[in-house]
């Protein structure tokens, strides 16, 4: 089995980071609506959807920071602050539980502290399960005064449509190559970023981080030789597959190939076989290599 390869790279977590790259329409929206809030009312519910890795949380927070400042209150819902029904903090989750809702809610009734105005931040929206959808719900029906609610959304059609319905939703949308260098010269200074590579991240830096941190630039252009190369046998596609295999979250490269070769009649099998992998139970490498094979025999 291939050895996951250990980062030496730091990327900020959202809120510690100040450098928002893209989306600048959607920031002077929201600071239009905030500059102007005595004279008509701030829409309370801010819905930012986009693909993951463009910066919705990064934006949401830095709209956050202008929002609470310094003496409001701010609450944030995701995984880190996700607990059980005890409280205790649910490190083996996989979707927000409604009592980190709850927990939130309980909070949001007392009275605020600075008198300010307060920001629940959701990131995301996707990974709240049906009973979290449902008790935020109720709270956007009749939302509290003086209150902001900024929602992450990776894709619209996991949202209750009753929660969309309440929200003004911004689509984001995903970063130019331009941008996609910008943020590599701040982050990833002492790295050549490959044209190919930025391509394969299709406008998501945090997907150029996934692939740092985890060699899977290097594992991609592995698949992609291996496709291409008339001489490659299948001992070197299964090598290739294991160490596909042992990173979950590269998995979606086999999808990048096939738009790589151009062959988009292969998606539907492969995004089925891709599945299978945790619906089925199939070992990974034998979905892996079979998509690869599938692959191969087109060219």
């Amino acid at each position: 089995m291939a050895v996951k390869k250990q980062s030496s790279y730091k990327f900020p977590e959202p809120i510690d980071n100040n450098q928002l790259v893209g989306h600048e329409s959607v920031l002077r929206a929201f600071n239009d609506a905030w500059a102007h809030r005595d004279e008509y009312p701030l829409h309370p519910v801010w819905m930012l959807s986009g693909t993951r890795g463009i910066g919705k949380s990064t934006l949401a927070h830095k709209i956050a920071k202008q929002v609470y400042g310094s003496i409001g209150d701010f609450f944030i819902l995701d995984m880190e602050h996700n607990i059980d029904k005890d409280g205790k903090p649910k490190t083996d989750g996989k979707v927000i539980s409604v009592y980190t809702a709850r927990a939130m809610i309980e909070k949001l009734q007392l009275s605020s502290m600075s008198g300010g105005w307060r920001v629940i931040l959701i990131d995301s929206v996707d990974e709240l399960n049906t009973a979290a959808s449902n008790a935020i719900l109720k709270m956007l029906e009749e939302p509290p005064e003086k209150t902001l609610f900024l929602l992450v959304v990776h894709q619209l059609s996991n949202v209750l449509p009753t929660i969309r319905s309440r929200s003004r939703v911004e689509k984001l949308m995903p970063l130019t190559i331009s941008q996609m260098r910008d943020l590599c010269a701040e982050f990833l200074p002492n790295e050549d970023i490959s044209t190919a590579t930025l391509k394969l991240a299709s406008g998501s830096f945090g997907k150029i981080a996934n692939l740092k941190t985890t060699g899977g630039d290097e594992i991609y252009q592995e698949l992609i030789s291996v496709l291409g190369n008339s001489s490659s046998n299948s001992a070197d596609m299964m090598r290739t597959a294991k160490k596909i295999a042992a990173a979950p979250e590269l998995h979606g490269i086999l999808l990048d190939a096939i738009a790589y070769f151009e062959l988009a009649d292969l998606y539907p099998t492969a995004t089925k076989d891709l599945a299978n992998i945790a619906n089925v139970y199939l070992e990974p490498e034998i979905a892996i290599f079979k998509i690869m094979n599938d692959i191969k025999k087109c060219l």
